[in-house]
């Protein structure tokens, strides 16, 4: 099974999930690719059985490299035929689509919209995606740091800590099993 781990951080609370997913996936004997996505990053989701799709949340979207890179490949999908109507399912093909958010002022519903952005490229190409995670991010400039204390989710202030990243590896683990005979695990 080919795996990739595609995602963009630009403060390191999404690396920091990221790294943990590369981390679990390699401790239950995966090989993956993990891209950080960058302004000239160049990847292609579909040779790939399984990806991970993840991004912090920047005014409800993901941040603007990931989306210039799914606006990219979706046009380049679309001309080459691979986004058809209706969305047939590709059979072998998985996604897991993950962000993390500060939800100041209104909580996970700032971070929803983000993950239903990048869910759409994958079910467009009929990729089934099979679960959507959201882990609470602090804020790290300075001067947004009285929004990590003061939020709608409260002190989240090294977040994503060590708890936060037990439930990453337990729901890496989770849907790799319960989708075994999908994937060809």
């Amino acid at each position: 099974m080919r795996i990739l781990n595609l995602y963009f951080s630009s403060t390191g609370n999404t690396s920091k999930v990221a790294e943990r997913i590369d981390k679990t996936l390699k401790a239950a004997g995966h090989e993956l690719d993990s891209v950080k996505i960058t302004e000239n990053t160049e990847v292609n989701p579909l040779e790939y059985d399984f990806v991970f799709a993840g991004s912090g949340v920047y005014a409800w979207l993901p941040g603007k490299p990931l989306q210039n890179l799914f606006e990219k490949l979706r046009g380049k999908y679309v001309r080459e035929g691979h986004i058809k109507p209706s969305s047939p399912r590709l059979p072998d093909k998985k996604a897991v689509i993950y962000c993390t958010y500060g939800g100041v002022h209104t909580g996970i519903n700032e971070a929803i919209p983000a993950v239903k952005y990048m869910g759409q490229l994958f079910d467009h190409l009929g990729i089934e995606v099979l679960d959507e995670w959201y882990f609470v991010g602090e804020y790290k400039p300075v001067k947004l740091e009285k929004m990590s204390i003061n939020g709608r989710l409260g002190n989240i202030q090294g977040r994503p800590d060590e708890h936060d990243l037990k439930e990453v590896e337990e729901k890496v683990r989770g849907i790799i099993v319960r989708h075994r005979d999908q994937v060809y695990v």
